[in-house]
């Protein structure tokens, strides 16, 4: 389990890698290069990975399957809107990377901050959706599958997005 679960993160950050390229097609959007249709295609085609990690480590028996994957494809639904809300910040920096004031930077940190606070409730608010359909156990793997998911996402994010400039 433990390889399987390495391999599959390792396969994960080679293949999400792609995303660590959002900001600098936000910044071609907003230069007219890359669409917002090309945009949210990777973003479909990053969801879908995750989705494939999560069935390749949670183990679910039909039964639990069976249950499990609306309760996911819920949950996913509602990260996807704060996904938008991460795109729409990142483009708004992209678009005033160059000319940003200490009030825009601001902004940004409030906003980014209070992203950051809805995504950790949205687990926490998740957590008993799941344990209805799996155990807790299972329930706790899962977390911990789409944490680490959204960590190997974030590092390459921020690693494609430049500081700020004093």
């Amino acid at each position: 389990m433990k390889k399987t679960m390495v391999a599959v993160l390792m396969l994960a950050g080679a293949t999400l890698v792609k995303s660590g390229v959002l900001f600098a097609q936000a910044q071609a959007t907003a230069q007219a290069g890359v669409t917002d249709k090309d945009v949210q295609l990777l973003r479909q085609d990053v969801r879908s990975q995750k989705k494939q990690i999560v069935a390749a480590n949670m183990q679910l028996t039909d039964a639990e399957a069976e249950k499990f994957w609306p309760v996911y494809d819920q949950y996913t639904a509602e990260v996807t809107k704060l996904g938008d809300t991460r795109v729409a910040l990142i483009k708004q920096y992209a678009q005033n990377y160059d000319t940003l004031t200490d009030a825009q930077a601001n902004d940004l940190m409030q906003k980014w901050g209070g992203l950051e606070e809805s995504v950790a409730q949205l687990r926490l608010k998740y957590i008993p959706n799941f344990e209805k359909v799996v155990s807790a156990k299972k329930t706790a793997l899962f977390f911990q599958i789409d944490r680490r998911l959204s960590l190997i996402i974030d590092l390459q994010l921020a690693s494609a997005i430049p500081l700020v400039q004093p």
